[in-house]
This record gives structure tokens, sequence and C-alpha cells, in this order.
């Protein structure tokens, strides 16, 4: 009893395992497309989904495929294997037209033949073993397939042989002494499944044709020629289905490898590893590190210098500067001063006090891009990508170049629209501004208040009206420091603040250096980063799917 439940977990376990290694080249499979060779990846889809398909309908049985050329004694083969007049021979039918299957226990074979495409009235069972001898027992599980003739003239017969040995778990090679050598079976056949030889046997039939003193060279010179072709393990029986010679061997062989369910697996393992093995030799095992800062940072310079950013934080300081001045200026030369343009009304970037919500929607005027700044752009996005790829294969390379620029269209609007859509900040007084103003208008309208008051005294004595009083500071009249004062001091403070507006203009034009920056940064993530980081995503899945599916090969 241990002993099952130990075989059914080694069974649950082989079972996980393949599924793992199929699921890893389906992955791959999806993620190579239209990256890889075509022909290649569509190979190894086609093997994923067939093997997905076999592992859905269970290792409760093993087809075992008998293959071989006309006259090879196929037929006679299956049926001494059967122990029952199942295939037509000989004269009655000189080569094999279609398939013939037989069930040992059929029970639950129904989906499997149907997967295989044997047609209901070409499948015979062996459901009852009472009476059959022990070696027939061991066959519990078994479903034999007689193929069409693989050297036939009829095209149908070679499509069906090619399909049927790509999907049988167990392949028995029925040679004959005549024909045994034939280059088309070893290059059509054997030497492209070499690396299916654990799923593979040979018959040499028809022994008793062959002098005793000659079977055991004949036998060599068969291991020879597998050898040769890089099957040297795969085990050769000599047989005659005619007088029995070898059946007992040969069916303890196939008894072998259906008690121990392992062929099913065997062969998916070996179909995966042989594709996968094929995709990995192109598709390298390389480990990309992505997009390195410093080619991503360069790449965000030229899209900044192309979107105009430079003229943009220009602008932003030289208007910063002037807006200072006529908020912390002398009012009278401060409204002089709003006879100047805006450098930011120019280029569209700033309406106003609502520019904050308007800028958006605003299309900047800047100067367009110009050919040295656009090669600048195609090298920095030429860089990013050959950066990132320098340790693909060629196809990857390619990928992640056409990548790189697939959305190169939106390039132009993503920036205008990262400029034109980027809060500059202009909307904003700093508050030292406002407190300066106000200062400065009291200081105007002491000034003003000091010649009004001038003027009325000027007026008294000209009309010869007795003068007030008129108080004084430090010996001088008030109305005399009040004008004086208010506008020596308001130029005053407007020189000193000048000192500051450039450190304030500075200020501003950095932070919205940086503001544009990230704004361009994210355009260049989006269309350009964004793309290539999905390739190389794409590869590390076929890498990883690949690893997965040639594990322990």
């Amino acid at each position: 009893m241990t002993s099952l439940v130990e075989g059914a977990k080694r069974l649950v376990g082989r079972s996980d395992d393949t599924r793992a290694r199929v699921d890893g080249l389906r992955a791959a499979a999806d993620a190579a497309r239209g990256r890889l060779d075509d022909t290649l990846v569509d190979e190894a889809a086609e093997v994923a989904e067939r093997a997905a398909e076999r592992l859905d309908l269970g290792a409760d049985h093993t087809v075992v495929a008998l293959a071989g050329a006309t006259g090879s004694g196929k037929s006679s083969t299956f049926n001494a294997l059967a122990g029952l007049d199942l295939a037509a021979i000989g004269v009655r039918r000189p080569t094999t037209s279609w398939t013939m299957a037989c069930a040992w226990g059929s029970e639950g074979a129904g989906p499997l033949l149907s997967w295989l495409g044997v047609p209901q009235r070409h499948q015979v069972s062996r459901d009852s073993m009472l009476g059959s001898p022990r070696e027939d027992r061991d066959l519990q599980g078994l479903v034999l397939l007689d193929l069409p003739d693989h050297d036939s003239t009829e095209v149908a017969h070679h499509v069906e042989v090619d399909r049927l040995v790509s999907m049988t778990d167990l392949l028995v090679w029925v040679l004959d002494p005549q024909k045994y050598a034939d280059a088309a079976i070893y290059d059509r056949y054997l030497k492209p499944l070499a690396s299916h030889h654990e799923i593979m046997l040979v018959a040499l039939n028809q022994i008793d044709l062959v002098p005793e003193g000659q079977r055991d060279a004949m036998v060599a010179d068969v291991q020879r020629l597998l050898r040769e072709n890089g099957l040297g393990s795969v085990p050769v029986v000599a047989v005659s289905a005619r007088n029995g010679d070898g059946i007992l061997e040969l069916k303890r062989l196939i008894g072998d490898r259906v008690a121990a369910k392992k062929a099913s697996h065997a062969r998916l393992l070996a179909d995966v590893s042989d594709v996968a093995g094929k995709m990995r030799r192109v598709n390298g095992d390389a480990k990309p590190s992505g997009v390195a800062k410093p080619r991503r940072d360069a790449l965000v310079d030229a899209f900044a210098d192309a979107a105009g950013v430079p003229v943009v934080v220009e602008a932003v300081e030289h208007a910063t500067r002037v807006r200072a001045r006529r908020a912390t200026g002398w009012p009278v030369t401060a409204w002089l001063s709003k006879l100047r343009p805006d450098p930011l009304k120019r280029l569209h970037l700033d309406l106003g006090s609502s520019g904050k919500e308007l800028t958006g929607r605003a299309r900047a005027s800047l100067p367009e891009a110009s050919s040295v700044q656009r090669a600048q752009v195609d090298s920095a996005v030429r860089a990013v990508s050959d950066d990132a790829t320098s340790e693909l294969p060629a196809a990857w390379s390619d990928a992640v170049r056409r990548a790189s620029v697939s959305r190169f269209g939106d390039v132009n609007d993503g920036l205008d629209a990262a400029v034109s859509g980027t809060d500059l900040g202009m909307h904003r007084t700093p508050v030292w501004w406002q407190l300066v103003r106000v200062l400065q208008w009291l200081l105007l309208l002491a000034g003003v208040g000091g010649l009004a008051w001038l003027g009325v005294l000027a007026a008294m004595g000209f009309l010869q009206l007795p003068e007030p009083a008129t108080p004084d500071v430090g010996g001088l009249p008030v109305p005399t420091v009040l004008l004086v004062g208010g506008v020596v001091l308001g130029l005053v403070l407007a020189g000193l603040c000048r000192l500051l507006v450039g450190w304030s203009a500075r200020s501003r034009a950095r932070s919205v250096d940086r503001r544009l920056r990230a704004a361009i940064g994210d355009v260049a993530d989006r269309l350009v980063v964004a793309p290539i980081d999905a390739e190389l995503d794409a590869y590390r899945t076929v890498r990883d799917g690949l690893a997965v599916a040639t594990k322990g090969a």
C-alpha cells in the first residue's frame, strides 16, 4: 500500500514538473511572438499546445506507435504484439493505408484516441485480460498504433505518419534486413529525433530470413547506424513477427515503459526541451538591467532642448525680473514699465491672473526644433536603445530599437503639451513683493502729501494770506521732509530690491526648469522608455520561460 502511495506521489510530482515546463515554453512562445523567428515561435507554440492537451488526457494510457517502411512487417508485428489478427497483411494490403489502434484496457482511452485522430472503426479493445499471458497483462494501459508506411507514394500517408510521430509517447521503428540502412528513415525521422532517444525502440524484424551466423553482425550494424545518428542508447531487438522470435522481449520493453507510466511525460519533456533548446540558443541568457539613469537623463535633456525648455526658462527669468520690478520699484517708473511687452505672454504661456488654469489649453508659440536638435533627439534615443540591448542578440536589439521609435509620431504633441501644461507659477506673487509694494505706495503718498502741502503754502504766500505755522523735524519743514523723504526713500528701496529681484528670478527659473524637465521626463518615459522596458520585460519572460522549459535537460 505504501509503495502505491509513493508511486502516486511520484506521478503527481512528475506531472506538476512537466506542466511547469510546458507552461514555461508557452509563456516564452507568447512573449517571443514578433521578436524571434516566426517559424521557430510557431513550432514552440504548437509543441506547448500539443503537450498541454496531452497532459490534460492524463498518463493512465501510453501511446506506442509502430512505424516503418513498406514491407518491413509493421502490421505483422502489430498483430503479434496484440495477439490478434487485427491488421491486414501480405497480399491483402501490401501497404498500410490507415492507422489501426488497439487499446489494452480501453476504459478512458476514448478521448485519447479522439485526440490522436484515429477513427472509431479503426479502434480495437483488449479490455478482457482473463486468460491472457502475464506479459499481456503487463500491457494494461497500452494504446498500440500501426502507422501507415512512411515511404508510401501517397502524400496523405506521409502527413499522417508525421502527425502521429509527433503525438505518440513511445516510437517503435520496425526495420527489415533489406532496408534497415535506408537513408530516408534516418534523415527524415531518426536523426531529427535524436533528442528523443529515451522514447524510442528499434525492432529489426524478419530476422528469421537472416542466416543465424549473420544476425549478430546485422544487429551490430543497426546499432552502429544509430550511434552515427546520435541514437546510440536506443535498444535494438531482433524479432520475427512470423514465428514469434523476440516478440516477448519487445513486449517486455514496451510493458516496462507502460507500467512505469513515464513514457508520455518523457515524450513531452523531450519535445519541450528540444524546441526550447533551439529557442534558447537564439534567445540567449542575458540579464539586461534596463535603461540606465545617465542615458535617460541625456534623453530628457535632448527632448527638453527640442521642446524649447531653455527658451521658456529664460523667458520666466526675464518675466520675473520685469514683474518684480513693477511690484517693488518706484510706482511712477513701475507704471511706465507696463508699456513693455511681457516675455511669457508673447509665448502664450501665461494668460493673466488665471494663467494656471489656462496654460493647459494654451499652445506655446515656441520655435520649432532645429535639424540639429532633432538629430540630437534621434542620437539620444538610439543611445538609450543600444545601451539597454548591449548584451542582447540581434533579434531583440532590433525589437527594442523598433519599440523605442514606435511612438515617435506623438513626441511633438507630447512635448508641446508638457510645456504648455506645466504650471510656471507666474500667477503667484511672493509675500515680500506685496510688502514692498505697500511700502512704496506709502512713500509715494507721503511724497505727494508733502508736495501738496508745499503747494498750499506757496499758494497762500502768493495770495499774501497768513501762513499757518509749519512744523519741522530737525530744523527741516515737515512738508519738505515728506516730499524729499518719500521720493528718495522710494528710489533707494527700489534700488535695493533690484538686487533681490535677480536672486528671486534665478530661483524661480530653476524651479520652472525642474518642473518642465519632470514633465518632459514623463513624456520620455511614456513614449520611449516604457516601450523599451516592455520589450526588455518580454525578453525576460522568454528567457525565464525557456529556463523553466529546459530545466534538467
